[in-house]
This record gives C-alpha cells, sequence and structure tokens, in this order.
C-alpha cells in the first residue's frame, strides 16, 4: 500500500500520533526488524500517548491554575507545620475520589496557594476536571454570569468539576447575594465532588467573615464535617527569596 494514502486516512480518522509514529518508523528504519504486531504495538502505544498529553493540556486549559506548581516542587525541608502523614493522606488524591475536602489556613506566603496549585495540577494528570478561582475572581465571575442570565449554566459547571479550588478565601468581604451563591455552590458538590479550600483566616473564624450566621452554618456544615484540615505555619516563603541589594565594597576590600 502507498504510504501517503495512508497517512492521510490516518489523519482523516484523527489518529495524528499513529500518523507521526509510522512516519518516524519510516524515516529511521530502525523498526524493520520487528514484527508486525510490534510495530503496530508501537503505534498504538504513540496514539493513546499523543492523546493523552493533548487531554492533560485541555483540562489545564480549564482549570486556569493560579500557579505553575506541581508536587515535584513541594518544599519538604522547610518546616510548615504540617507531618508527612497528613501531607500523603492530600497528594495520593484519594479524597477526591472520595468527594471530600480539603480546607489549606495559614498566613501569607507560606505555601498555601503553591501547594493547592501543586495538588491540582496533579488531580489534572490523574485525569480529574478541576476549575481554580481566587474568591474575589469567583466573585466576579459570579457578578457577570448573573448580568448575563447565565448564572444556572455556571452554577452547573462549576457543580461538574471533579474538583474546586477556591485560593485566597477571607479576603474579600461577601455581600448577603454573594453568601447565598456561595452556598448554592458548595451544597451542589456536597458529598458529589471534593474542594479545596485556602485562608489566612484561621478555620474558628470562618463563621464569624461568612456574616449571616444561617448561612454560615450551612456552608460549614458541608465544608468542615468531611475535610482534610492543614494548618500551615512558617515564616514568608517570598521574604526568604526576596532580592538583597548588593553591598558596596569598601576600599579596604579594593586594594
Amino acid at each position: 500500500m502507498l504510504i501517503q494514502p495512508l497517512l492521510q486516512q490516518l489523519h482523516e480518522l484523527r489518529l495524528t500520533g499513529m500518523a507521526a509514529a509510522l512516519e518516524q518508523q519510516l524515516a529511521t528504519g530502525d523498526d524493520s526488524s520487528l514484527s508486525f504486531e510490534d510495530r503496530l504495538g508501537l503505534l498504538i502505544a504513540h496514539e493513546v500517548a499523543e492523546r493523552s498529553s493533548y487531554r492533560l493540556a485541555q483540562r489545564l486549559r480549564w482549570a486556569k491554575l493560579p500557579l505553575s506548581a506541581c508536587l515535584e516542587d513541594l518544599d519538604t525541608r522547610t518546616p510548615r507545620g504540617i507531618s508527612p502523614t497528613e501531607l500523603a493522606q492530600v497528594t495520593d488524591l484519594a479524597w477526591v475520589k472520595q468527594h471530600l475536602n480539603v480546607l489549606i489556613c495559614g498566613p501569607t506566603g507560606v505555601g498555601k496557594s503553591f501547594l493547592a496549585a501543586a495538588l491540582a495540577h496533579a488531580a489534572c494528570r490523574a485525569d480529574f476536571s478541576v476549575r481554580c478561582f481566587r474568591l474575589p475572581r469567583l466573585i466576579d465571575e459570579l457578578a457577570r454570569h448573573t448580568a448575563l442570565h447565565k448564572r444556572s449554566m455556571f452554577f452547573r459547571q462549576l457543580a461538574k468539576a471533579d474538583l474546586l479550588v477556591l485560593d485566597d478565601f477571607g479576603l474579600a468581604p461577601l455581600t448577603d447575594t454573594v453568601g447565598r451563591d456561595l452556598l448554592e455552590i458548595i451544597d451542589d458538590r456536597y458529598d458529589r465532588r471534593a474542594t479545596l479550600i485556602t485562608s489566612q483566616l484561621p478555620l474558628d473564624q470562618w463563621h464569624a467573615y461568612l456574616g449571616d450566621r444561617t448561612v454560615a452554618d450551612a456552608i460549614l456544615d458541608r465544608l468542615v464535617h468531611n475535610a482534610y484540615k492543614l494548618s500551615l505555619q512558617g515564616d514568608s516563603m517570598r521574604k526568604r527569596n526576596q532580592i538583597t541589594p548588593a553591598r558596596p565594597r569598601s576600599r579596604a576590600a579594593e586594594r
């Protein structure tokens, strides 16, 4: 069979990975000693890898991670107030499958957002659908979709995500409307999907932050009791990584 028509048919069938692998085999000639089954297996493996890479790229685009982070880059040498056991409980992602929550609290700069982004990235690699928002941005999105009369559609999109990450919870003030919207989002996900929240506020201050007592009781009842709670401690990583101006050399040192 002629090669060019075969390659064209592979592209028409959207088997671009197989087409690329076939062209590579023909160009190198390294696989001439392999059996038909082995060569076919290599073509299929290349197609599977390309599709997996494409799906991951799509999930990452949809997730909109707040930071470029992955679990391999976590700094486990700096004390952060969490034990290796606690870290292992959240990094194995079993909680996503079990539709549980992760609540990460701690002062600014200790790595809450980085850990959240790394967990979200790992979830994307594990073929989970992920959405990430800073809470102020989520509030803006709620207002925009309400103005466009697409509020219900936005709620359905959030409800379908296997993991919803809300970063910087507690920074922006909440109106009564936003509080009720947040309750609806959390209620849609309770026992159906996983949620991860980061906050500078200690967990015992969340109720006061949410304002309305009834709404606060309902939100926290759906978030806290089925959640892993991590309380990060330590100095700001940003201070540690700040650039220190070079000190001028003395004349004695120049001699």
